[in-house]
């Protein structure tokens, strides 16, 4: 097994914040698949294809505790750009992350970023070993779509073909980059985007915004009839650009769950850029290599546009003292962190099904602007599952009664947004008891000081029914000796044993009632 691995930009929030403070990152030791590459992408086919395969193939559940590290011959012909598209949506599959070799074509776009001085090989292990291999032949592979409502549903774009499209958004953080967008505009160029089909492009940053500004590629954008966006998350966490009601949508972005884009009706469906754009023009699905016109290869330029007069940087110690920090009145401060008790107890407030994602718990678009007040944002919780959930878990708690979540499999899909165990944390939520937790989210509910278990049985989630007295004791105890936890379900009467997996420093955290509770201690 390769042994240089690296920590996961993907973790709980405040892992990461604990890493950037100077203090370590931790992350359970997962295994390792190979995934080798083969062959050359044919014309038209692109780095969005090869991971809309890989979700094919994976799906977006049971992955938990995996690394996917791609090698083999196929390697050398993907640039940095596509390699970032592929390992971006490796969180779809529940991967702990996805990584590439470090070699000359990483050592060529860091040049090109002014930043070849930092440039390191990485490779594998001479006679590596893995737990698991697949191999893809990349010649093999097609233009793919993953269809609503989630990645994992992959299809043939010549086989949606004869379907209307409203709206094409291209952009987002996994197909924004400099490469993506000429190709975009290479496919627009001298044409007019379709009169019933709204296009918007999210540049992945101010550097690729300027190189297409000065290129001429951003005349071409607005020439067609794009709209330009800002650099952000936007469209895709249906913070701006929502498609109309019933409205088909294409969208480069990483995921497309139900309502995710603003609109709940909205059938959103994920593509490569190349057939975001053939799409917009034809104003019906299409696949690019119907389009008369030769490929098109872009070719990363030798030298990006470099400006790094917007970045601020760390004041000096004694400036730093004197630094007031302004809070406006929608910021409030964080909850209460209480320590774990000996016996958790309360009711189960929801029951919700498989593949319950971040944005079910937690919805974005309209309530964003609330992240920085938990309790305006938790009356919010499950809406999109149940939004009358906020009002009976508060209600609970002012009772003194504690509130449980049963889930089914992959419960907290998505990205790592911490919102979706802080705000039930607030409401008085204090146990998951799920088939599978994915990893972020699971992260995440430790963080918040939530005791994540699973099942042991998949069969005991039909046991267990919203309003159910439920009691898991001796939870100190269990967790110091790694002994089985059990649940007890006081209203049916009946009782199972469960699991919980976690580290001892996990352990810790959790007794300690969350992670800033923990560090303060520690710190002591």
């Amino acid at each position: 097994r390769t042994t240089w691995l690296r920590s996961d930009f993907g973790a709980g929030g405040l892992d990461v914040a604990v890493a950037m403070g100077g203090g370590a990152f931790y992350i359970t030791c997962p295994k390792v698949l190979q995934v080798k590459l083969k062959g050359k992408l044919s014309p038209w086919v692109t780095a969005k294809d090869v991971v809309l395969k890989m979700l094919e193939l994976k799906s977006t559940k049971g992955n938990v505790g995996w690394i996917i590290e791609y090698a083999g011959p196929g390697v050398k012909t993907l640039t940095v750009p596509e390699r970032a598209t592929i390992t971006n949506m490796g969180a779809e599959m529940g991967v702990t992350t996805s990584v590439f070799p470090s070699d000359k074509e990483t050592l060529k776009f860091l040049k090109s970023q002014g930043r070849a001085s930092q440039w390191k090989e990485l490779l594998p292990d001479k006679g590596a070993e893995y737990d698991d291999e697949i191999t893809i032949d990349l010649a093999e592979l097609v233009p793919l779509a993953a269809a609503p409502h989630s990645p994992g549903i992959i299809k043939k774009v010549k086989d949606l073909k004869k379907l209307k499209v409203n709206q094409v958004m291209i952009g987002s953080c996994t197909n924004s980059s400099y490469t993506d967008l000429m190709q975009v505009a290479q496919i627009f160029k001298g044409k007019k985007i379709h009169p019933d089909v709204s296009v918007g492009i999210a540049p992945g940053s101010r550097q690729v915004l300027q190189t297409v500004a000065k290129n001429g590629a951003l005349d071409i954008f607005l020439a067609a009839g794009a709209r330009i966006l800002d650099s952000a998350c936007g469209f895709c966490i249906g913070n701006s650009m929502s498609p109309g009601t019933d409205a088909v949508g294409i969208r480069t972005s990483n995921r497309n769950f139900e309502g995710r884009s603003g609109t709940k009706s909205a059938q959103v469906y994920l593509t490569s850029p190349a057939v975001a754009a053939a799409s917009a023009i034809k104003g019906i699905f299409t696949d690019p290599r119907t389009l008369k016109m030769k490929p098109i290869k872009t070719a990363l330029p030798k030298a990006y546009v470099i400006d790094d007069g917007m970045v601020i940087k760390p004041f000096a110690k004694a400036k730093r003292k004197k630094v007031k920090i302004e809070k406006g009145p929608n910021i409030k401060g964080l909850p209460e962190f209480k320590p774990m008790p000996e016996i958790v107890k309360g009711v189960i407030a929801i029951k919700v099904k498989d593949e319950i994602t971040t944005d079910h718990i937690m919805p974005a678009g309209k309530y964003l602007k609330l992240r920085s007040n938990v309790p305006e944002y938790a009356k919010h919780v499950f809406e999109p599952v149940d939004a009358e959930f906020p009002a009976k878990a508060m209600a609970n708690k002012k009772k003194g009664v504690g509130n449980m979540i049963v889930a089914g499999l992959s419960y907290g899909q998505g990205s790592s947004r911490e919102h979706a165990a802080l705000c039930p944390m607030y409401l008085g939520v204090n146990v998951v008891l799920a088939k599978s937790i994915e990893r972020i989210h699971k992260a995440n509910l430790i963080n918040f000081g939530i005791l994540p278990i699973e099942f042991t049985k998949a069969s005991d989630y039909d046991a267990f029914a919203p309003g159910d007295k439920i009691e898991v004791p001796n939870i100190k105890k269990c967790l110091k000796n790694d002994e089985p936890l059990i649940v007890k379900n006081l209203t049916k009467k009946k009782q199972i044993e469960v699991s919980f997996g976690l580290s001892e420093r996990q352990k810790n955290i959790l007794l300690a009632g969350g992670l800033l509770s923990y560090t303060k201690h520690i710190s002591k």
